[in-house]
């Protein structure tokens, strides 16, 4: 959600935490603002609503000084998204920027308002400040002033805080939300994330739920929530620093759909051994022949991967699946069985609703596999195996890459099973795994298509309404398909399993609705043939994705047809999640919608 930027150093500090607001962008936000401690040991603030073009408009304006900054992009909770609401909020002597939710502030704000204090906005976060500045008003310094006020708060929250007359200090505290440390030369930061801090630091650290820290110039003190001073492991950054710009693309998701094929041959490079042919994953800690079920949840577009997981673990492992959105299963508490696994999925690693489950499944006595693309995130220090996948930073809200990427280890894992369960041959699981080494080439063919793609979304961007239809393995591709529409271009888009066509949606088809199938043609086809055939009947525009097999059955049914490479239908499901990837991309292009930043999401979710 939020993002937040700090920094302690000797150099102006504005236009660097601007720059770091600029990179956390993705993460969805409607409003900015950045405080910095003037020579004079005052705090000043500048705040904007709406895009950072607003709040840089206002810091050329009023530029701030200083060198000790915060800064803050807001995705609002509590209140609405105007400029008093936005973040940095301030007290007295001291000033914050919070990413998460208060969940007592009622009860802080009514005790703080029995003192005489006076709250300005209509946030939880504002009690922070409130509450850190009643401690200095008690006469604690800063550090234990906002010790003591951490301690009192309950919900989830990434924060940092900067003192009048403190310069050179910023303190953070993390708990429920992601908040990393970096180290540079003579100046430390806060950020929300690796990708805030590549530009600026050499190293970071990731803090923990409880962690709290105090940064000057020159040095870090991290602290536990008994107030004990504490280490945490440090990771090198240089070898992000370059990895983020769009290298001449028009957006971050363009840029992230050509990144496809070496997002998934990077995955599989570091799960495959491409001589044998065989599946190469981390040892697991539990034996996968005595599995009796796998649990998968996620959130989103993480959700669709899991669903096409089930197909793959249940087919080929032969394996009981239970999968649901990780929203709903933390509250449903399901009966888990003796020795079971726990199959969670997140792009970020730090969604609040994920990171929910994993703790209650846990409890449950599971085994916790987590599928990441940032495993050093909160998931994936909690699992017991992280398999990762090396997708790269991906900075559009809307997932595209890692999608293929949590799909490409999802397949190694269902043939692992099913080699440890002795349902599959060497020779079948040499069949599959080069399929799945096929993949980047036939990936990269896709890009061929984009002409009929296009030609594709001048339907689609007419309609006000779409359906999306996909057959076994292929339906969770219908649902990403339709998410990603919904998403970008704000045009109402539904996916079904084919076969429920006629059991209701049907009666919403005609010639102003475009049905969009994916429908290779495997030994499903023929069925989802004869739906699309009912569909054209009622007046539906009928738009396929398929192979040259099923292009040639579907003369006179389709008015479009993008022909797909020939793949094996194991790997179907990855190679057809980019091109439905790439029509929601192009007709955001003809509605002319923020394709990077779409209105009222954020791409790291680390609250409910």
């Amino acid at each position: 959600m939020c993002g937040i930027c700090g920094i302690v150093g000797h150099k102006p500090a504005s236009p660097i935490a601007f720059e770091a607001l600029r990179r956390l962008e993705y993460r969805g936000y409607d409003s900015a603002g950045i405080a910095t401690l003037t020579a004079s040991g005052d705090i000043e603030r500048r705040r904007a609503a709406g895009k950072l073009d607003n709040l840089e408009r206002v810091l050329k304006e009023h530029p701030l000084h200083g060198t000790t900054a915060i800064g803050h992009t807001r995705w609002a909770t509590h209140g609405a998204p105007t400029e008093n609401n936005a973040h940095p909020h301030e007290a007295g002597r001291v000033a914050i920027v919070h990413n998460g939710i208060i969940e007592n502030f009622a009860a802080l704000k009514e005790e703080l308002e029995s003192k005489g204090r006076v709250f300005r906005t209509e946030t939880d976060s504002e009690t922070v400040a409130h509450l850190v500045d009643d401690y200095l008003e008690q006469g604690l310094p800063p550090r234990e002033a906002a010790f003591a006020a951490i301690k009192r708060l309950e919900g989830a929250y990434a924060i940092a805080m900067i003192f009048k007359d403190h310069e050179g200090l910023l303190l953070g505290a993390r708990h429920g939300a992601p908040l990393a440390v970096g180290y540079g030369d003579g100046e430390m930061f806060l950020g929300s994330d690796s990708i805030a801090l590549a530009p600026m630091a050499r190293k970071m650290t990731y803090l923990e739920d409880g962690d709290w820290c105090e940064l000057t110039t020159d040095n870090v003190r991290i602290f536990d929530m008994t107030g004990a001073e504490i280490s945490r492991p440090v990771q090198d950054l240089t070898f992000m620093a370059g990895q983020v710009g769009k290298d001449g693309y028009r957006h971050y998701m363009e840029k992230e759909l050509h990144e496809h094929p070496v997002a998934i041959g990077q995955t599989l490079k570091r799960i495959t051994d491409p001589a044998s042919k065989r599946i190469t994953l981390p040892a697991m800690p539990f034996d996968p022949a005595q599995v009796p079920r796998v649990t998968i949840t996620a959130c989103g577009s993480a959700y669709y991967a899991g669903m096409v997981g089930r197909y793959w673990l249940e087919s080929l492992a032969r394996i009981p699946v239970e999968i649901d959105v990780a929203s709903e299963m933390r509250y449903r508490e399901p009966p888990q069985p003796d020795k079971g696994v726990a199959l969670l999925i997140s792009q970020s690693g730090e969604t609040a609703d994920t990171l929910g489950v994993l703790r209650s499944l846990k409890k449950a006595g599971q085994s916790i596999v987590s599928v990441l693309n940032v495993e050093h995130s909160t998931i994936g220090r909690e699992s017991d195996l992280v398999l990762g996948m090396d997708a790269g930073p991906e900075i559009s809200v809307a997932s595209t890459k890692a999608f293929t990427a949590q799909l490409s280890v999802l397949a190694a894992l269902a043939i692992e099973f099913a080699r440890a369960r002795g349902t599959m041959d060497q020779a079948r699981e040499e069949r599959l795994t080069a399929s799945l080494l096929d993949l980047p080439s036939r990936a990269a063919e896709v890009f061929t298509r984009t002409k009929d793609i296009q030609a594709m979304a001048a339907v689609v961007a007419q309609a006000r309404d779409v359906l999306y239809l996909g057959r076994g393995i292929c339906t969770p591709i219908a649902f990403e398909g339709a998410l990603k529409l919904k998403e970008i271009s704000y045009i109402h888009a539904e996916a079904y399993a084919a076969g429920e066509l006629k059991h209701g949606p049907i009666s919403l088809i005609d010639q102003t609705v475009p049905v969009v199938a994916i429908a290779p043609s495997t030994i499903l086809f023929d069925k989802t043939l004869s739906n699309l055939q009912e569909a054209k009947a009622r007046g539906g525009r009928i738009l396929v994705f398929t192979d040259a097999a099923g292009a040639k059955r579907l003369e006179g049914v389709a008015e479009q047809i993008v022909i797909m490479p020939d793949v094996d239908a194991f790997v179907a499901p990855i190679l057809y999640a980019i091109p439905v990837q790439m029509l929601a991309y192009e007709v955001a292009l003809l509605k002319g919608t923020d394709v990077d930043q779409p209105r009222n999401l954020a791409k790291s979710v680390t609250v409910e």
